[in-house]
């Protein structure tokens, strides 16, 4: 082992934190940080981030990994990015979180952003102000930024008779800012809309507006002279997206014109053109489909492939009818088309607020992938009507197509099906994998085979002879199916790993191991060790586009261990099949990034008491150096004794973990009041660093630094029983910390959110064991949630209790009772324990008259009850007032009921409703 616990030891608490140590208040939370949009350099010299306070102004921080030292801070800077030779590092400064927070409407219009960029080898910082967007060239010579400030009016240079046209009003024209940045020296062009800077050092192609839309042009700025010159120049002629060949002088856009007012059925032309050569190129779509506005261009990273969107040729828009005459007020056409109606028809395979829900979010502008072969000139429809989606990577020749509409009602009430095809690139033929699958399959590189999961087994394929084998059927010593799904639904497999590039291996995992199958013969063989010693083996994929694994490759694996909740990170050699662990010890290890043209890899090491900085080392694990120091002051507080894993039984007495925390001056015989958080499986998280901020759950380390402990306990569930099973699941739990004498029987409380908050609102109908429960967005009563719809999605909530998480694994008709008896509303009467509800009233998961009903039949029956409602908030609260304010009111409760502490107003008596003034 390269790196041995000793180090790690070194940069964990020892456990036991003084008992001198600070309270942790809701104030001290706002100043932890955490990195975001990271960014690895390709050849492992750089990394940037942003350090975002929960509440405060990030910081940019850029690193200089060769000598492990902070190269600059950047204050502000947020959405990091290194151009391809890391020459820059470059940051969006934001305005103030004070010039923020204290700006009008109006005045928040007139805050722009800046672009700050760092020179990585002097750590020198040049800035650009009022920036709108920015693209950067990959040797790092070119800056190219559009200037957010509205573009001084210039007199048209055509009549004023003649009609004008009008660019789509997104399309916001700015001034492009050119600079030479090893020179300083810079160009504008005014009214450019989108643009698109050439990797190498050939130019910027953008699209230009004039005042009255008669001289649009499409210019380019050939950067080797400085000359810009028109490609295509006539009236309303514009470019949406914009895409430079990675090697060459070709750039691939878009070409449209805004003289077709409907931008939904506007034409836009797939265009290539070579700086060059000159040479022009249009794409031909197929007959009848045309490519719109919002379609995407990507080239493949050798560029020998475009890929590009298109979409079949709408219908005509139907006429609008408006009043405009008195005879138009008593025309029952236009009449009747003023109305608002949606009509819900039984044969429609939608209900309306899902079909209006995939309407707005995915088929208003639903885009098909093609793509076009630069050597053949040939273009290739790769999704249709038949096969309307695919996985796309641009590096594959077979992609993953799939196609859910036969199964748009049974996606109501069963869950999410799909017919699943392989797609071949170089054609577009189309190979069927497996219909009404509810398991994602896994496709070979070659196309030849694909894998999937259904009756418990993996099935390996071979599409040429469309021959299936149940590969894992033969295997007796292993488990291929969840044993934890405790759902009223098929067992999901646990997953593919990937593929042999030359497809003769499929890798596949069992509960605990990675498995060979070999694609001709079936034969299995495990390359990893877990089932012996409980670990359950992953392989870490850190390249996205990775199409298949060589026959020599050393494999990067997550092990978890599933009794003692230990990470480590091993190594696997597909050749030698040697196995060894290069990151151990009592934490959790995660691998984050690794440099696409260096031996440099970023892990994070984290515990309870360690934040998971960023630390460096090479594919051998030596000399591991730790980079980031993000959040020193958690030494400063009393944050807690070291997690310790609690056994105890479950419903049917199988056994199970919870995760136990002491307050860090706990001594032995001492009995505390314990506040328990819960949801599903919650002992994975022995390792983690808790999230320090301020939502719908507690922080563990506010309530362990003031006093409590704090239990995260599993939870597994009886189909038709969720209730009764997590009740007494909670139960057993509570009752094990009561005999370990760590808990005081009479200051025990229940937290939870949404599904944890119906097993809380339900366990109090039962037990009088909890003394305080805080239930946030429960549902109350099945037999009406049963038939409502989840609002964010439009989906019918049916297949939730059907096959879905509430378990009950019947319909309403076939078995009423199991949703009385699983409701907490019709056992209100019989709650004797303080409960206060939070709901956001605009909640698109759980309707908020969920808590509603619970709040009204407490309070018919004179129960302690409180209902908090925040206005214009979701499932889970986003404004920061309200987590804030919900977070204070949580400790307050359990303050009380808990501790023995002074009841706030609110709680004793309400507060009044007074509209403003």
């Amino acid at each position: 082992m390269k790196y041995t616990y000793s180090l790690i030891a070194a940069a964990l608490f020892s456990g036991q934190v003084m008992a001198n140590k600070a309270q942790l208040e809701f104030s001290d939370v706002f100043d932890f940080k955490y990195a975001q949009g990271t960014q690895l350099a390709e050849d492992g010299k750089v990394l940037a981030f942003s350090a975002k306070p929960y509440r405060g102004n990030a910081q940019g921080q850029v690193y200089n990994l060769a000598t492990n030292k902070l190269l600059a801070t950047v204050e502000r800077g947020t959405k990091a990015h290194l151009n391809k030779s890391a020459t820059w590092a470059a940051f969006i400064q934001t305005p103030t979180l004070l010039a923020l927070e204290t700006a009008s409407k109006k005045e928040k219009k007139a805050l722009k952003n800046n672009l700050v960029l760092v020179n990585t080898q002097t750590g020198k910082q040049q800035r650009y102000d009022h920036v709108k967007d920015y693209q950067l060239s990959d040797d790092g010579r070119w800056l190219a930024y559009r200037e957010d400030k509205k573009t001084e009016s210039k007199d048209a240079t055509q009549s004023t008779d003649a009609p004008k046209i009008t660019a789509d009003k997104k399309d916001k024209p700015l001034t492009l800012v050119v600079v030479d940045l090893s020179t300083s020296q810079t160009q504008r062009f005014d009214n450019v809309v989108n643009y698109g800077m050439s990797p190498a050092e050939y130019g910027v192609l953008f699209s230009q507006h004039d005042e009255t839309g008669a001289n649009n042009q499409v210019q380019y700025l050939d950067l080797t002279n400085n000359t810009a010159s028109p490609l295509f120049s006539e009236p309303g002629v514009t470019v949406s997206a914009i895409a430079w060949h990675p090697y060459s002088s070709i750039v691939a856009f878009n070409l449209g014109n805004y003289v077709n007012e409907d931008k939904r059925r506007r034409s836009y032309e797939v265009t290539l053109w070579d700086a060059n050569t000159d040479k022009l190129n249009t794409i031909e779509n197929p007959a009848s489909w045309y490519s719109s506005k919002t379609a995407n261009l990507e080239w493949s990273e050798q560029g020998e492939r475009l890929y590009f969107e298109n979409r079949p040729l709408l219908s005509d828009k139907l006429e609008e009818l408006k009043y405009d005459d008195s005879a138009s007020l008593r025309d029952f056409n236009t009449i009747r088309q003023q109305s608002g109606l949606q009509i819900w028809h039984n044969n429609d395979p939608e209900i309306k607020t899902r079909e209006q829900n995939t309407w707005k979010k995915t088929n208003r502008e639903r885009q098909y992938q093609a793509v076009y072969h630069i050597e053949s000139q040939k273009v290739v429809q790769l999704a249709d009507e038949t096969v309307r989606d695919v996985t796309l990577n641009t590096e594959a020749d077979f992609l993953l197509g799939k196609n859910d509409q036969p199964y748009l009602e049974k996606i109501m009430y069963k869950g999410f099906y799909a017919d699943y095809y392989a797609v071949k690139v170089s054609t577009g033929a189309k190979g069927y994998i497996v219909k009404d699958s509810p398991n994602l399959p896994s496709l070979s590189p070659t196309g030849r085979h694909a894998a999937y999961f259904l009756n418990d087994q993996i099935w390996l394929k071979d599409l040429h002879q469309q021959k299936e084998n149940a590969v894992s059927q033969a295997v007796r010593q292993a488990i291929f199916a969840d044993d934890q799904h405790d759902y009223p639904e098929p067992n999901p497999g646990y997953g593919f790993a990937g593929w042999q590039q030359d497809g003769s291996t499929l890798y596949a995992y069992s509960k605990y191991d990675i498995w060979a199958f070999d694609s001709a013969t079936g034969k299995a063989k495990r390359l990893t060790s877990g089932k012996e010693t409980n670990t359950q083996y992953r392989v870490i994929k850190l390249d996205k586009k990775q199409v298949g694994f060589a026959k020599d490759d050393t494999l990067f694996l997550s092990a978890h261990n599933l009794q003692n909740k230990q990470t480590h990170i091993a190594k696997l050699n597909l050749e030698t099949g040697k196995l060894e662990t290069v990151l151990k010890g009592k934490t959790r290890f995660d691998l984050v990034k690794k440099a696409k043209h260096a031996d440099k890899l970023i892990f994070t090491q984290q515990s309870y008491h360690q934040f998971p900085d960023y630390w460096q080392t090479d594919s051998q694990f030596t000399q591991a150096q730790q980079i980031t120091n993000l959040n020193p002051q958690v030494s400063n507080f009393a944050w807690g004794q070291k997690p310790e894993l609690v056994q105890y039984k479950g419903y049917n007495g199988e056994n199970l973990q919870g995760v136990l925390i002491k307050p860090a001056d706990y001594k032995p015989g001492q009995k505390l009041p314990v506040v328990i958080y819960f949801y599903r499986y919650m002992s994975q998280r022995m390792y983690d660093f808790p999230k320090m901020e301020l939502n719908h759950r507690p922080n563990f380390p506010m309530f362990t630094s003031n006093g409590y402990a704090v239990f995260l306990p599993d939870i597994r569930f009886e189909i038709g029983k969720p209730g009764p099973s997590s009740t007494q699941t909670l139960i057993n739990a509570a009752q094990k910390l009561i005999d370990m004498g760590v808990a005081d029987k009479d200051k025990i409380g229940l937290q939870g959110h949404s599904w944890a908050g119906y097993q809380s609102a339900y366990a109090v109908t039962q037990t009088d064991m909890f003394k305080a429960v805080v239930s946030g967005a429960p549902v109350s009563n099945m037999t009406s949630a049963y038939s409502g719809i989840r609002l964010k999605s439009g989906l019918a909530r049916q297949f939730q209790y059907e096959t879905g998480q509430s378990r009950i694994g019947k319909t309403l008709t076939e078995a009423p009772e199991l949703y009385i008896e699983n409701s907490p509303v019709f056992f209100a009467d019989k709650v004797n324990t303080p409960i206060l509800l939070m709901f956001g009233d605009k909640d698109g998961a759980v309707p908020w008259q969920e808590g509603i009903q619970y709040y009204l039949a407490l309070r018919r029956h004179n129960k302690d009850a409180i209902f908090l409602q925040y206005e214009g908030e979701p499932h889970h609260l986003k404004q920061f007032p309200n987590q804030v304010d919900f977070s204070v009111r949580m400790m307050e409760y359990f303050d009380h009921y808990l501790r023995g502490m002074p009841a706030p107003e609110w709680i004793t008596s309400g507060k009044a409703y007074r509209p403003e003034d």
